[in-house]
C-alpha cells in the first residue's frame, strides 16, 4: 500500500511501538543465524498550566513531570533449511515517573519498576507454502506487542498507569504518557497469507493490567492487501475479566463482541490517502454501542516542503468501550488532542470529534506538524468534556539514533470540573508542553 511520504508515523510513534528493534546492534550473524542487542530509550519533560480532576488526587493549579524507559535485551532468528525460520525475542524494561505526577494524576511521581517486556518465540514458514507467499504461516506465542489495524480497536496492552489511582492498585511502573510497557501478557497468534492479497489472523490475547480488567480475548482479521489499500473484518470477543479491578463501562465487556470493518490506501492516486472504520459492539447487559470514523487527506507534493493536510471526523457512542486503541500513525491516532487525549478526556467515549492536521517537510530530518481538535459531548449527564485543542509539534531527527521532539499545546475546555467537566478551578484555556528525546542504541 502507498502512502504519501509525510503521512508515516512520526518516529516517536515508531520508537514507541518498537523500541528501536529497527537499530538493534547484530551481536552474531551469518546466513542462516543472526542474535541482536536491542536497546532503546525515550525521556520527556512535561507542563501543563492546570490540573484535571480524574483521579481525586490533584487540586487546582500546574504540575510539572518527567517521564523515561529504557527497553533492553535480546532478539535473534535461525533459518531451519527448507523449513522456514524460528524466531524470538526477550527484553527487560525500566521505567520512572519524577516530580509532581501527571496533570490528571495517573502517576504521582514516585513510581519506578523493571519488569519482563518481551518473551516471546515463533515460526516463519518461508517458500514452505509456495500458494500462500513467502512466510504465508506465521505463528508466535508469548509475551509480545499486537496491533490491528491502524491502532483503532488494538494497538498493544499500552495503557500505564501509576500510584495516583486507589492507592496504586493500578500500578504499572509510570511512564505514563510514554506508554513503553506495552506488550500483551499472554498471546499465541496465527497469521495466514503474504503481504499481498487476501490474508488473516487468528489471536488470543491475555492481559494482566489491572487498568484493563485483566481481560482475555479472542481476534480474528480477515483482510485483502493491495498497493492502492488494504480492505479488512475485525471480530474481538472478550471471554473474560477480573471484575474486581473493572470499571463500571468495563463491567459490560466481558461477553462483549466487537465487529469492525475498515479500510486504508489512496484508491490508486499517488498523494491521496483515505481512512476509516466502523465498530459495532454487542453486549450481554447494555445497549449495543458503536464508533467509526472517516478521513481523507492530501500530499501537495508539487510544493515546496510538501505540505500535508488532513480531516478526520470521529464519533464513539455513549457507552463505547475503547478497548485496546494507541498511539500508531502519530500524533492524534489515537490519542485525540495531548491535553484531551491524557488528562482531561474525552477518552474516545460519549463524544464526535472534528481534526484537521497539517504537516510540512522542511527538511529531509524535520517535521512540523499542527493538530486542531473540535469535542463534542452527546450525553451531558455523564459530563461535559467538550472543548478545543490545538497542538503545535516538530520531529527532529538529529543522528540516526536520537530525535527531539518538542510539542506546545493550548486547550481550550467548555466547563470547568466544578460545571461537570475536568479542569480543576475554571476553564480558562491550559498552555500545555512537552519535550521528548528518543534515543536508540
Amino acid at each position: 500500500m502507498t502512502r504519501p511520504t509525510l503521512l508515516r508515523p512520526t518516529l516517536l510513534a515508531l520508537m514507541v511501538a518498537s523500541a528501536g528493534s529497527a537499530q538493534a546492534y547484530s551481536l552474531y550473524a551469518t546466513d542462516d543465524t543472526h542474535l541482536d542487542a536491542n536497546v532503546s530509550a525515550v525521556y520527556a519533560l512535561f507542563h501543563s498550566q492546570e490540573n484535571y480532576a480524574q483521579t481525586g488526587t490533584k487540586d487546582k493549579g500546574s504540575s510539572s513531570w518527567q517521564e523515561g524507559f529504557i527497553k533492553y535485551g535480546l532478539s535473534g532468528d535461525q533459518r531451519l533449511g527448507d523449513a522456514g525460520t524460528a524466531y524470538g525475542a526477550f527484553g527487560l524494561l525500566s521505567s520512572a515517573t519524577w516530580g509532581d505526577g501527571d496533570a490528571a494524576g495517573f502517576s504521582d511521581g514516585s513510581e519506578r519498576t523493571t519488569k519482563i517486556e518481551d518473551a516471546y518465540a515463533g515460526w516463519r514458514s518461508g517458500k514452505l507454502f509456495p500458494v500462500l507467499g513467502d512466510d504465508g504461516i506465521d505463528f508466535s506465542f508469548g509475551r509480545q506487542n499486537i496491533v490491528v489495524g491502524d491502532g483503532f480497536l488494538i494497538d498493544g496492552d499500552a495503557l500505564n498507569l501509576g500510584k495516583g489511582l486507589a492507592d496504586g492498585e493500578f500500578n504499572r511502573g509510570g511512564a505514563y504518557y510514554l506508554a513503553g510497557r506495552r506488550n500483551f501478557d499472554q498471546t499465541e497468534v496465527l497469521r495466514i497469507g503474504g503481504k499481498q492479497g487476501w490474508r488473516g489472523d487468528i489471536m488470543h490475547l491475555k492481559s494482566n493490567n489491572r487498568a484493563q480488567a485483566n481481560s482475555e480475548l479472542y481476534v480474528g482479521t480477515l483482510e485483502h492487501v493491495a498497493d492502492a489499500g488494504t480492505v479488512g473484518l475485525t471480530y474481538i470477543d472478550v471471554t473474560d475479566i477480573d471484575e474486581q479491578y473493572a470499571s463500571p463501562l468495563q463491567l459490560d465487556r466481558k461477553d462483549m463482541k466487537t465487529y469492525s470493518l475498515r479500510a486504508q490506501g489512496n484508491a490508486g492516486v499517488q498523494d491521496l490517502f483515505l481512512s476509516g472504520e466502523y465498530a459495532e459492539q454487542n453486549k450481554r447487559h447494555a445497549d449495543n454501542e458503536n464508533a467509526w470514523y472517516l478521513e481523507a487527506g492530501w500530499t501537495f507534493s508539487d510544493l515546496p516542503w510538501k505540505p500535508y493536510v488532513s480531516y478526520r471526523f470521529s464519533r464513539f457512542s455513549e457507552g463505547y468501550d475503547t478497548l485496546f486503541y494507541g498511539f500508531s500513525r502519530g500524533f492524534g491516532t489515537w490519542f485525540q488532542g495531548e491535553v484531551a487525549g491524557n488528562y482531561a478526556g474525552p477518552f474516545n467515549n460519549n463524544t464526535r470529534v472534528h481534526n484537521i492536521g497539517a504537516k510540512v517537510n522542511p527538511a529531509d530530518n524535520v517535521d512540523i506538524g499542527l493538530q486542531w481538535f473540535d469535542f463534542h459531548t452527546l450525553d451531558n449527564d455523564l459530563g461535559n468534556f467538550s472543548g478545543r485543542e490545538l497542538d503545535l509539534y516538530a520531529d527532529w531527527i538529529v543522528s540516526p539514533n536520537l530525535t527531539i521532539t518538542p510539542l506546545i499545546g493550548l486547550y481550550q475546555p467548555k466547563k470547568s470540573a466544578e460545571d461537570g467537566g475536568t479542569q480543576i478551578g475554571s476553564n480558562d484555556s491550559n498552555l500545555y508542553s512537552q519535550l521528548i528525546f528518543s534515543t536508540t542504541f
